[in-house]
């Protein structure tokens, strides 16, 4: 399985290119958005797995 990490950068890829195609991003503004996706997704995905398991991530 992949990591924690590499999940969180393929859902903010994901996410990212159904905007571009909706047309809700450009790709001028393709920098800011994927930072600002990825950083929610990223403390959304963490804030949950340090819920789920208290002790911390095994690996």
């Amino acid at each position: 399985m992949a990591s924690i990490d590499e999940q969180i950068l393929r859902a903010t890829k994901e996410i990212v290119v159904k905007f571009i195609e909706g047309g809700r991003i450009s790709p001028a503004g393709f920098d800011d958005a994927f930072r600002g996706i990825y950083q929610t997704v990223e403390e959304t995905v963490k804030a949950s797995t340090n819920k789920s398991d208290p002790g911390g991530q095994k690996e």
